[in-house]
């Protein structure tokens, strides 16, 4: 089996990676393959036994370069020295378009960056992965994707013997704020220029003519963040773990621990077991991509000017304007969420008042917007008589609703991974029956379409009671 393999991360200094081979597992079962994104990458068709071995890093593909990445973070606002303590960077393949790859096992063994864990994951985290990962891109929002979860036959210890799996990540890149935070700490200027000029040419290649191309980069990641939390904010989506190692400089969603879908809107909901603060509820995660944007441009001011002074006063320049972009954004999206043309003050306020609503009769986030877009007038207001004002105002500002309407059936999905489907799902693929995964995954993949086919949440209240995620580690 053959992938036209480069590694291009490896032509950067040596301080930023370990040449790594993945440990061998003992009874690899292919458990999911991606065959769709298989196809995307070039990937040729192969038995199931021979996907399992290579895709457990059990068998090299030929012309990979197998190695854990280095790289710093803030977790939860500390600063702490990191790296690939459970993943491998096979190396990178190109798109039938052209475009770069990573290809990267993840829960494939100890690394020098494994921080005295065990370098393995459950199957139960890997599904979890590769089902919100995948979920995320037929919503249309930028995210690293998953190739294929393959059964170790071994047991994993957390707080009990779980089965083991490995997940094949295909990312843009895993290039992240805490790489440049490393680089900056711990390679010296050198590095740091040698970083950043990699990456400009890997993903922003339009800037590498721009006379500060430090400062250029800055402004291109903090616009991408901005349209990126944004994507996130229009489904109910909270990461649950916004440090700045799990920031990616491309732009995607990265990392799926401790993530869920919000049911009933409320603004402070936080899922994630290790946020005992709310630092990262779903209110919150503009702000914290501000604060990690703020690092990133610590990171760079040695690039940005001589002068650290004039470095610091160019770098603000560029995150004060991280808000009013996003909260620009952030408008745009609510209003065409109702469907209207316009965003003005009367707009914005129409929106802000059914959230409103929705906050204090505890309403579903999903279903109130897919209702309104898709169901008959009777049909959404009787979520609740609250509604029934507020669609007279909605009415009156929309005009045409039939048109209003068919603008916001690209922007309110149908169909999302509902926790208690996603932990349903993974009881039982780990059970050994694999049909709820898998009818719940083909579900996700057409999530705008089919009115009827909108999920409950569990509760009628829609209120996850209790309900928590977990990193996997």
């Amino acid at each position: 089996m053959q992938i036209d393999f480069s590694n291009t991360y490896a032509t950067l200094p040596e301080a930023f990676f370990t040449a790594q081979l993945p440990q061998k597992v003992e009874a690899p079962k292919l458990f999911c393959f991606n065959d769709n994104l298989a196809h995307t990458l070039g990937i040729p068709r192969a038995s199931t036994d021979e996907l399992a071995e290579y895709f457990s890093g059990n068998i090299l593909f030929e012309g990979s370069f197998p190695l854990a990445m280095a790289y710093a973070g803030h977790q939860f606002g500390h600063f702490t020295m990191l790296g690939d303590g459970r993943a491998v960077l096979l190396g990178e393949a190109l798109d039938l378009a052209g475009k770069r790859h990573d290809i990267q096992l993840k829960a494939s063994g100890v690394t020098p960056y494994s921080r005295g864990g065990d370098g393995r994951g459950t199957l139960g985290a890997m599904l979890r992965e590769y089902l919100i990962s995948e979920a995320m891109h037929y919503l249309g929002i930028p995210t690293t994707r998953s190739l294929a979860v393959v059964e170790t036959g071994e047991e994993v210890m957390r707080e009990k013997p779980h089965k083991g799996a490995v997940l094949t990540r295909v990312a843009s890149s895993h290039l992240r704020v805490g790489t440049f935070e490393y680089a900056r700490q711990y390679g010296g200027q050198k590095n740091l220029k040698a970083l950043l000029e990699y990456t400009i040419t890997r993903l922003y290649p339009h800037l590498e003519k721009h006379p500060n191309k430090a400062l250029a980069f800055l402004h291109a990641v903090m616009e991408t963040q901005a349209a990126l939390i944004t994507e996130w904010m229009r489904v109910g989506f909270i990461h649950g773990v916004m440090n700045t190692d799990n920031m990616s400089i491309s732009g995607e969603t990265i990392d799926y621990g401790p993530c869920a879908f919000m049911n009933a809107y409320e603004p402070k909901t936080v899922f994630s077991s290790i946020d005992r603060t709310g630092r990262y509820r779903f209110e919150h995660q503009p702000v914290i991509g501000g604060w990690n944007l703020s690092v990133l441009a610590g990171a760079l001011l040695p690039l940005i000017d001589s002068d650290e002074d004039k470095a610091v006063e160019k770098a603000t320049a560029v995150l004060e304007e991280f808000m009013p972009l996003y909260e620009q954004k952030y408008d745009a999206m609510l209003c065409k969420k109702l469907g209207l043309k316009t965003v003005d003050k009367e707009s914005k306020a129409l929106a802000n008042t059914l959230l409103g609503i929705m906050e204090q009769k505890k309403l579903d986030y999903t279903n109130t917007f897919a209702s309104l877009g898709f169901a008959d007038k009777e049909r959404f207001v009787s979520l609740d008589d609250a509604l029934k004002e507020w669609h007279v105002q909605w009415e009156h500002t929309v005009g045409d609703t039939a048109s209003a309407k068919a603008r916001m059936r690209s922007c309110n999905p149908l169909v999302i991974p509902r926790n208690h489907l996603v932990e349903e799902a993974l009881v039982k693929a780990q059970e050994g029956n694999k049909e709820p995964f898998f009818a719940l995954l083909d579900a996700l993949k057409t999530p705008y379409e089919g009115y009827e086919n909108a999920q409950l949440p569990r509760v009628p209240d829609g209120v996850d009671v209790g309900y928590k995620t977990f990193c996997g580690t």
